[in-house]
């Protein structure tokens, strides 16, 4: 091969080398703009807000002479809807909440209409009517609805004169209250009714 040719091929593979480096330097910006535009994406998504629930997890609790009270439940709001006589049919069961049952755990024994109620943890029902409600302690706490609801699982039931609220409570609310002497209440109010279920707590003697 003369030098003439040779220097010829060189010229050759240097433009060559120089039109592929050139066309790598034009790739990379557009390389990058895809890959900010990906991280743009990604971070709209996190950024992005979850609906709310319509019926929020939340707890109500107290300490009632050195007895721990937890109530556990989802609270759904009224939305312009009739609730008790409608949402909620008369003389039938509901499990006190939205989705899974309500639960309440006391960690000392409490009396309740005269009755005991051991310290445990236990699903909370109702049967709500015009002029009374019926409320069950349930030896099964962890149930979805009312559909596993079992009357001879009820550890406690006792009988309820509801008060007739003067305004909407909008959305169900449970409380548990200290009335001092070793005596507490614990309410659900929801539309325009309202429960109160007094209970003394029961101090072991030594």
């Amino acid at each position: 091969m003369s030098i003439t040719t040779m220097s010829r091929s060189m010229i050759i593979l240097f433009c060559l080398a120089l039109i592929s480096c050139g066309d790598e330097k034009k790739q990379e910006p557009q390389n990058e703009a895809v890959m900010q535009d990906h991280r743009d994406h990604e971070a709209k998504s996190d950024t992005v807000a979850k609906p709310k629930s319509l019926s929020p997890h939340t707890s109500a609790m107290a300490m009632i002479n050195g007895a721990h009270i937890h109530i556990d439940y989802s609270s759904p709001s009224v939305r312009d809807r009739i609730i008790f006589g409608g949402l909620v049919g008369y003389n039938t069961v509901w499990q006190a909440g939205a989705h899974k049952a309500t639960w309440i755990e006391t960690d000392k024994d409490l009396k309740i209409d005269g009755k005991i109620l051991p310290a445990g943890k236990y699903g909370f029902f109702v049967v709500p009517g015009k002029e009374t409600w019926k409320v069950m302690f349930n030896s099964k706490w962890d149930q979805h609805g009312k559909d596993e609801y079992s009357e001879a699982q009820d550890v406690l039931v006792t009988t309820i004169t509801p008060e007739n609220l003067a305004s909407t409570q909008e959305a169900l609310t449970y409380t548990v209250e200290d009335k001092q002497n070793n005596k507490g209440v614990i309410s659900l109010a929801w539309e325009k009714s309202k429960i109160e279920i007094p209970f003394e707590v029961l101090v072991s003697k030594k």
